[in-house]
């Protein structure tokens, strides 16, 4: 029995799904006797480009044709659709690319079709083709004997040649709309007499990504393992998918700050075998749809959902902020990256959660960013016009001024380590030559809102500069913008740096100084 994807290969263009501008050509080049030597059909796998090309050849040999409505039921069409027809030939250029191959094809293209008007060769994956087997047939696409014609099909267009490009007409195969292809889905479980919900359908089609063979196959190995009686749930298990009410409670977690539900639930969901591969990717696709709830006001006709989950993803949207939905996208991104590279997605899964439901204890400057967004939407908007006499909301007897925020607490132990990773790089897009004295630094103390910054016993250079002004304040903007407070400075030399009554430095020589301006603003000497 021949799988359902090759059972339910559209045979007339009325059949295709998805691809109507590309039908739509073809059926008035055919009708106006338009046909040309050489077609290409780029697009990703699965779209169909295979199955048109058979059902153009089949509208040329057609016994009543050439006809853009082939009848299918001739001897013709039913050769070509079970692939035994003399004059239509299938080539997998992947295997036959070489240049040996394409004399063959010389060889034989000029002789007359044995049954139809026109001989057909439909090269698959012909980006393949070696630039010699290329080059052979240029002549043979250009020049073609009148009943030739080809038809390439290829899932990367970039790697055709352009003199090939140039003597085809291409035709590009977009991936078929979700609602495409449930369609097409319905009606293989329909014509198989299978038992599946609409909600099972949709989670198919979304797992193959626009591809039709990809869908039509799941939905193949679902009929076989279910006895042609499918759930949603028989779907979550083959796919692996995580079930949407999995992804709710996880940001509704993240909505309640709740950094150890978040953790043990991820721990629960590995002890089942779920794979946290799979649901990062399936919890950012689940982001997406909140983020267009958010910005759109309303649940999209287009998104898969149940009219129960159409009501929960609306009340989700408004729980969720949307520069939390945004930083979660982008921690999620990290993980994802992992994933290429072959690494466990849990590590950064968790870190994810964590900063995101805790964004205090992290130093970043994308946290800092983050979280004075998060202050933004708490302040009332006729503070955050501005301090102008305008903005300036009417104070009443019976109203007390809100009391001053308390700025974020930091330690010591959190500076030294946000000092190189962000404190530094900050100062560096303001001034590189002050990154480079600070360089030298590392914070060494903390007393209410002082900072000590030591330096080497041989860099009391760098500290002088360190204390000039214009760099002492880039350098408390930075720390402000990574802390959120405002440090004053002290600067001083290491434990070693002296005696309790200091002796005097010995001037640094002109070499000494002169290295020291190299090292600190990345200059050169002028040689007169």
């Amino acid at each position: 029995m021949a799988a359902l994807y090759r059972k339910y290969r559209p045979q007339g263009f009325d059949d295709v799904v998805g691809q109507e501008p590309v039908v739509r050509t073809l059926e008035n080049a055919i009708d106006a006797g338009q046909i040309r030597q050489a077609y290409l059909f780029a697009g990703p796998r699965g779209t169909g480009k295979t199955s048109l090309a058979r059902i153009l050849a089949k509208a040329l040999n057609c016994e009543k044709g050439p006809s853009s409505q082939p009848d299918t039921d001739c001897h013709i069409c039913r050769a070509i659709a079970a692939g035994t027809s003399l004059d239509v030939v299938e080539m997998d250029a992947a295997s036959q690319r070489g240049i040996d191959d394409i004399r063959d094809i010389r060889d034989h293209a000029v002789l007359q079709p044995v049954e139809g008007r026109y001989k057909v060769y439909i090269l698959d994956e012909a980006h393949q083709l070696t630039d010699a087997a290329f080059n052979a047939l240029l002549k043979l696409i250009e020049e073609p004997p009148p009943h030739l014609i080809f038809v390439f099909c290829t899932t990367d267009l970039s790697k055709m040649l352009p003199t090939v490009r140039s003597r085809c007409q291409t035709f590009v195969f977009a991936r078929p709309r979700l609602p495409e292809l449930v369609r097409v889905l319905r009606w293989v479980a329909d014509g198989e007499e299978i038992e599946v919900p609409d909600a099972a359908l949709a989670l198919v089609a979304r797992a193959a990504r626009g591809a039709y063979r990809d869908a039509v196959s799941t939905l193949d190995q679902l009929s076989a393992a279910t006895g042609k009686k499918i759930t949603v749930q028989d779907v979550l298990q083959l796919l692996g998918a995580v079930e949407e009410e999995a992804l709710f409670r996880l940001c509704d977690l993240i909505v309640d700050r709740d950094t150890a539900g978040a953790l043990t639930f991820i721990e629960e969901l590995s002890e089942q075998g779920q794979d946290l591969g799979r649901l990062v990717t399936d919890l950012l696709e689940h982001l997406r749809h909140v983020l267009l709830v958010q910005h759109m006001g309303h649940v999209p006709d287009s998104l898969p959902v149940t009219e129960e989950v159409r009501e929960r993803l609306h009340e989700q949207a408004n729980q969720l902020g949307e520069s939390t939905v945004l930083r979660l996208c982008d921690l999620l991104a990290v993980a994802v990256d992992d994933m290429r590279q072959g690494a466990d997605p849990r590590l950064p899964l968790e870190l994810a959660l964590v900063k995101v439901t805790r964004p205090a204890a992290d130093l970043s400057r994308e946290a800092t960013a983050y979280r004075l967004e998060q202050l933004e939407e708490r302040v009332p908007s006729g503070l955050a016009a501005g301090p102008g006499p305008a903005a300036r909301p009417k104070e009443t007897p019976t109203e007390a001024p809100a009391p001053p925020r308390e700025p974020p607490s930091v330690d010591l132990e959190q500076l030294q380590e946000a000092w190189q990773r962000a404190v530094l790089p900050a100062v560096e897009e303001k001034s590189i030559p002050t990154a480079s004295v600070l360089r030298e630094a590392h914070p060494a103390g903390l007393a209410g809102d002082t900072l000590t910054l030591e330096f080497p016993r041989n860099a009391s250079f760098h500290r002088q500069l360190a204390e000039e002004p214009k760099n002492a304040t880039l350098l408390a903007d930075a720390l402000y913008e990574v802390t959120g407070r405002r440090l004053a400075l002290a600067f001083e030399l290491g434990a070693n740096g002296g005696d309790s009554e200091p002796a005097e430095e010995e001037p640094a020589g002109e070499d000494d100084l002169v290295s020291l301006i190299k090292e600190t603003f990345d200059a050169r000497e002028v040689e007169e």
